[in-house]
């Protein structure tokens, strides 16, 4: 009973990718703020990352970060290493140091969405663009913001499910 509840908690994670990977890549459906869009799918991976085992965690990360990949046309695979990394320390943070809850996912958020934001400017804008500030300050910063609104809300879709599937268990 606990293997299947671990693959239909797999499989509810992997719809929610896909299913914030539609939102966000619709046009028109989330409102443009300063002219940029949340990417929906770094909170996501880091609210699974709170909840499950590294290598699961990392998978995720994977999953997501190829998914941004394709969304965001960047070089396949940068967002793929980057989230499974973070997802990777998240998990194993969560699990030996930090007791879960709102406010750690959004501590948690605040410095992982921020080195997700700062790896994308830094290695796919800042070594090929003029003017790195500029799109630093109109365009990376209010996407990190507006990514980081959505955090709370993931956090608590994806603590539900845990515990949801979590209770069976017993």
């Amino acid at each position: 009973m606990r293997d299947m509840n671990r693959v239909i908690r797999f499989l509810a994670y992997t719809l929610e990718l896909l299913v914030l990977f539609m939102l966000q890549e619709t046009p028109g459906l989330l409102p443009h703020i300063y002219g940029v869009r949340p990417v929906l799918l770094f909170p996501a991976a880091v609210a699974i990352a709170l909840f499950e085992e590294e290598l699961p965690a990392m998978a995720f990360g994977i999953v997501g970060g190829l998914f941004c990949d394709f969304g965001l046309g960047c070089a396949l695979g940068f967002h793929g290493v980057v989230l499974a990394v973070l997802c990777f320390f998240i998990s194993l943070q969560s699990r030996a140091f930090l007791q879960v809850n709102l406010m750690t996912a959004l501590l948690t958020g605040l410095w992982s969405l921020a080195l997700i934001t700062g790896a994308q400017w830094f290695f796919l804008y800042y070594f090929t663009y003029s003017l790195p500030e500029y799109a630093f300050m109109h365009h990376y910063l209010p996407k990190y913001f507006y990514t980081l609104l959505f955090l709370p809300l993931l956090y608590f879709l994806n603590k539900g499910l845990y515990q949801a599937v979590r209770a069976q268990d017993r």
